[in-house]
């Protein structure tokens, strides 16, 4: 069964302003419930905007590991349970079996402590590298990725509550957006829109609304882009991240202003090189 569900909500609310308070309506985004299952078992749950759930289930599937390619996902169903949806991933021979194996690993045996071991070294896993990238940016690039993201943010133009995602290539300008309530699941949506497009992460940067945690860099190398620019700040680790991948992390970009916290050799003066 597909899930078809509103986007957003109009809900009624006192608007207080420097004139005086008054009733008016206001429409706000809608979050869900999001179950990932493999083989039948749920493998995670996330809050996520009620949209796009085929690009959200490869996305994640992409970013988190469990595939390497779009090609080992066999099907992807989209179910609506009323409570929630559930998008039931049937994985590929070859890639269920890699997936079984890490589940087992990570469930371990009951009251051995050794869970919480392999759970935080999963959250660390080893970021892939991107150093070979031949991408490069200029200040001007950095600019116009911004604020054409801007420009393609329907639901945020909307109600003011959601983050997006988007993919810029120099000379093409935003290729690819997706928006969502969780800045983590904006980012797996726009892998999956990505993938299924067909377009290649590495001819362009990623392009966020939120700041850049740990995980926004590891989804960024999994997607194959050298580049991460975003409109808030970094993490520590995040930018130790980056660093260690060989990406370029902009971070804090203001009308003009950005910073570069790592490879600032991608950003050039002048005409940006495209990619190849």
């Amino acid at each position: 069964m597909n899930a078809r569900r509103k986007a957003t909500t109009q809900v009624s609310r006192l608007a207080r302003r420097a004139v005086g308070t008054t009733a008016a309506d206001r429409m706000v985004p809608e979050e869900t419930p999001v179950a990932f299952s493999f083989a039948g078992t749920t493998h995670a749950v996330m809050m996520a905007s009620p949209a796009d759930f085929e690009d959200f289930a490869l996305g994640f599937s992409l970013t988190e590991g469990i595939i390497a390619a779009p090609e080992e996902i066999e099907a992807i169903e989209v179910e609506d349970h009323g409570a929630g949806i559930d998008i039931q991933i049937r994985l590929k021979d070859q890639a269920n079996t890699r997936f079984e194996a890490r589940r087992r690993r990570l469930a371990g045996p009951v009251g051995c402590g050794l869970c919480g071991i392999e759970s935080i070294e999963e959250a660390m896993r080893s970021v892939d590298t991107v150093g070979a990238s031949k991408l490069t940016l200029d200040a001007d690039d950095i600019v116009r990725s911004v604020k054409l993201l801007s420009k393609v943010q329907p639901l945020h133009t909307e109600t003011g509550a959601v983050h997006a995602a988007g993919f810029y290539v120099p000379g093409n300008g935003i290729v690819m957006a997706r928006e969502d309530v969780g800045r983590h699941n904006a980012l797996d949506k726009l892998a999956g829109a990505l993938a299924r497009a067909g377009i290649d992460g590495a001819s362009g940067a990623v392009v966020v609304t939120s700041r850049v945690s740990v995980e926004m860099v590891q989804k960024t190398a999994a997607i194959g882009s050298a580049c991460i620019i975003a409109v808030s700040a970094p993490t520590a680790l995040a930018i130790r991240t980056a660093q260690e991948a060989g990406m370029t992390l902009v971070a804090l970009v203001r009308g003009d202003d950005f910073d570069i916290f790592t490879h600032p050799d991608r950003v050039v003066c002048g005409v940006a090189k495209h990619v190849a």
